[in-house]
């Protein structure tokens, strides 16, 4: 489980493929210490469990599935990806619930500087729009952020300074794809309302959620 605030930038010091799996090597920029193997890290949002530590170093395997699934398997030696450690039941949930478990790799479509906000217009697939609602949460590469408004498959989120600087975000650009995943709590919600109906908004307002 983590929370989607960023720790700090790695750096990837190789992506070696084996089969159809990946061995992923990371530069670390913070403390280790309070980690060993087999615990968790997220890497531009994507949940792995980390295998060795060397120095400053960890070595993570990337399943076939976690590369069929996320953008890991676009990485290159020297890219920079957002870190996170998992998160400890006496944290502060600084962002939303975050699974590490990624939804879609979506694309930036847009992205316009206003003042000293990004603005970041971003695809994704269609059947995860239910999940993406204004004012409510989505998880960006590892970022909790919030939704400013979605139209379509494109929804759009406002970056600040300091999120662009501690962060990938700070120099993504349009075409780049991201890693996304929805808000849990929306997917368990509409499972329980209704586990063989879609939550739309017909259904919102049958039910009398809409006036």
């Amino acid at each position: 489980m983590f929370t989607g605030i960023i720790e700090g930038l790695g750096s990837v010091k190789s992506l070696i493929r084996r089969g159809d799996d990946s061995s992923l090597e990371i530069d670390v920029p913070f403390d280790m210490t309070d980690v060993k193997p087999g615990d968790s890290m997220a890497v531009n949002g994507a949940c792995l469990t980390i295998t060795t530590l060397r120095g400053g170093l960890f070595t993570a395997d990337v399943s076939a599935e976690t590369l069929s699934k996320t953008n890991l398997g676009r990485l290159r030696v020297g890219e920079k990806v957002n870190l996170e450690k998992a998160l400890r039941m006496s944290d502060f949930l600084g962002g939303h619930l975050v699974l590490g478990h990624v939804d879609c790799v979506g694309r930036i479509c847009e992205k316009e500087v206003r003042s000293n906000s990004i603005i970041f217009g971003v695809e994704i697939d269609r059947g995860l729009d239910r999940y993406i609602v204004e004012k409510g949460s989505v998880t960006v590469d590892g970022i909790s952020l919030t939704v400013n408004r979605y139209e379509n498959n494109r929804f759009y989120v406002n970056i600040i300074p300091h999120t662009a600087k501690m962060t990938t975000l700070g120099f993504k650009q349009r075409g780049d794809f991201v890693n996304i995943e929805t808000d849990i709590l929306a997917k368990y919600i509409e499972k329980m309302l209704h586990p063989k109906q879609e939550m739309d908004m017909n259904f919102l307002s049958e039910h009398g959620f809409l006036e």
